[in-house]
């Protein structure tokens, strides 16, 4: 979708509060782009709380991508009302198989910087090897990590010529 065809769909206001500033395309994946403000966006911290309270007349739109970001944006407010409106939310069947498909997974080390295979990561506390008799030092560097597909708190890597599994909490990127 072009931002032209966007802005037109979204007739250039941000499609959660209506704002008319700063407006940029937002990709939801699964569902493509919605156009939001910077406060929506997540930039820029919301004056108050009550910004939120947009989402309760963007969760009706008729766009499958709105109603799906709508969904998702509702589900990441630790908010009474915001859990109401979304389990009583009616998604259309495209932003229902959108919002049924697992979340994917994200590995993060202990500073909460995202990782992905083949990166390198320091050990940031001694590791005792279960089953390889050695103990993995502080400051050993794993390069060419492999992500643990079903467990976002997993990494495997070669230490002293062994593959493991390690803890993301226990490394940082390099």
């Amino acid at each position: 979708m072009t931002d032209a065809s966007l802005i037109a769909r979204a007739e250039g206001v941000c499609e959660f509060c209506g704002e008319k500033q700063g407006l940029l395309a937002s990709d939801q994946p699964p569902a493509g782009p919605v156009l939001l403000c910077p406060v929506c966006r997540g930039e820029v911290e919301a004056d108050t709380p009550a910004h939120w309270q947009c989402l309760q007349g963007a969760a009706w739109s008729a766009e499958p991508a709105v109603q799906f970001a709508v969904w998702r944006k509702l589900g990441a407010l630790a908010e009474p009302w915001a859990t109401e409106l979304r389990e009583t939310m009616i998604l259309s069947d495209e932003a229902q198989a959108w919002a049924d498909m697992p979340a994917a997974l994200e590995h993060r080390d202990s500073n909460g910087v995202l990782l992905a295979t083949g990166d390198a990561v320091v050990l940031i506390k001694d590791l005792p090897v279960k089953g390889g008799g050695f103990t993995a030092k502080r400051g050993t560097a794993v390069r060419g990590i492999s992500l643990v597909a079903d467990n976002a708190g997993h990494i495997e890597g070669r230490v002293e010529g062994q593959r493991i599994v390690i803890l993301t909490e226990f490394v940082k990127k390099k």
